[in-house]
């Protein structure tokens, strides 16, 4: 039987009580031996008891070490490590030494948890469990490399070289070009080069070359500009003039102009609203269009680009179609033809029109 000194118990009567209990229990009386080691072992046995009964905050504390390394074994200077408990009491902060070495001292003893924290590498956790004036040696905390997520910031001539590679794709029937359309409502501008290189790759396609074949042998059929005649020299002459006047229209309306002028030469796609107000959109962009700025204002590249390359090639007209009433009317048709030509993307070429991944995301609903 044990018996608890309590905090006002005489240990004289603990004692007595133990002699008591021994001499009824069976066996008989105690010798003198056994009667003087009562005492001492009665009180030992109060002392562990009254020390097992300690609150954990009375209790001795302790020491928690360690070391914080990186995954080759080399000291991490400057780590920051927590110590925390479940009961938020006792809870510490340090540094690591410039050997990676830490301590905590007045440690109480129970479970805790340490949290280190350094630059460059991810947090590292572990916990243990810390008993009465222990002292702990952790083990060594491997930090390892924090995963570094990158964002990459997309500059508007990114944009502009990833939206005009996908409009060098664009074909109506997966053969014409139609280049200069964007279906990007607020696409990047284009950059003087894109726009030099955007008409180079227009005017040396080899369905322009099919192309102007095609209107030479009609305006030769027709005997349009009787002044070149006939046969092959004809052919070769209205050809030649015909070729020139679209890669002169191109280079000076869609390039040159639109690269002093800082103007987009593209058509921007509307796609949505009333039939109305699309076809007014599409024929006003012969006479609008985008800056580079992304604001509206005058096609000054486009009205200024028809006259002068109508002007230019009204230079080489056989001297029976030459003129200035010759000059303004082709650039009339020019104008017109790019007003009925941007009618026809909006509503009929723009269906037609294929490999272009952006394209199918805006028909997709996703612009």
């Amino acid at each position: 039987m044990r018996i608890l000194r309590g905090p006002n118990r005489p240990g004289w009567l603990a004692a007595g009580i133990v002699s008591l209990s021994a001499c009824l229990l069976p066996g008989g009386l105690p010798t003198l031996a056994q009667t003087q080691q009562a005492p001492a072992a009665a009180g030992a046995a109060i002392s562990s008891g009254a020390q097992q009964a300690q609150p954990p905050e009375q209790q001795p504390t302790g020491i928690v070490s360690g070391a914080i390394i990186d995954k080759s074994g080399a000291a991490v200077a400057g780590a920051h490590i927590q110590l925390a408990r479940g009961d938020a009491s006792g809870n510490q902060e340090t540094t690591a030494d410039s050997d990676g070495q830490f301590f905590f001292a007045n440690v109480p003893p129970g479970p805790f948890q340490l949290t280190v924290t350094a630059p460059g590498f991810a947090t590292q956790t572990q916990s243990g469990i810390l008993h009465a004036a222990e002292t702990y040696a952790m083990p060594p905390v491997a930090m390892a490399v924090a995963s570094v997520v990158t964002q990459i910031e997309v500059t508007p001539a990114e944009e502009a070289r990833v939206e005009l590679k996908a409009e060098e794709q664009q074909r109506v029937l997966g053969v014409i070009p139609n280049f200069y359309v964007t279906y990007v409502p607020d696409a990047a501008p284009l950059k003087p080069r894109q726009k030099f290189q955007l008409a180079w790759k227009t005017t040396i396609d080899p369905v322009t070359f099919v192309v102007t074949g095609a209107t030479a042998g009609i305006e030769q059929a027709t005997n349009y500009y009787s002044g070149y005649g006939q046969g092959g020299d004809g052919y070769a002459k209205r050809f030649g003039a015909s070729y020139a006047n679209f890669a002169i229209a191109t280079f000076i309306g869609s390039a040159i102009l639109p690269s002093i002028l800082k103007q987009d030469p593209r058509y921007f796609y509307k796609g949505t609203g009333s039939r109305t107000s699309r076809f007014f959109y599409a024929f006003g962009n012969t006479f609008f269009c985008k800056g580079d700025n992304g604001r509206w204002q005058p096609n000054y590249s486009n009205l200024a680009g028809t006259l002068i390359a109508s002007g230019i090639g009204n230079a080489y007209d056989p001297p029976s179609d030459r003129g200035v009433a010759s000059t303004f009317e082709g650039a009339l048709i020019g104008i017109g033809a790019t007003g009925a030509a941007n009618v026809l993307e909006e509503f009929v070429v723009s269906k037609l029109t294929s490999n272009n991944p952006i394209k199918k995301q805006h028909d997709a609903g996703g612009l």
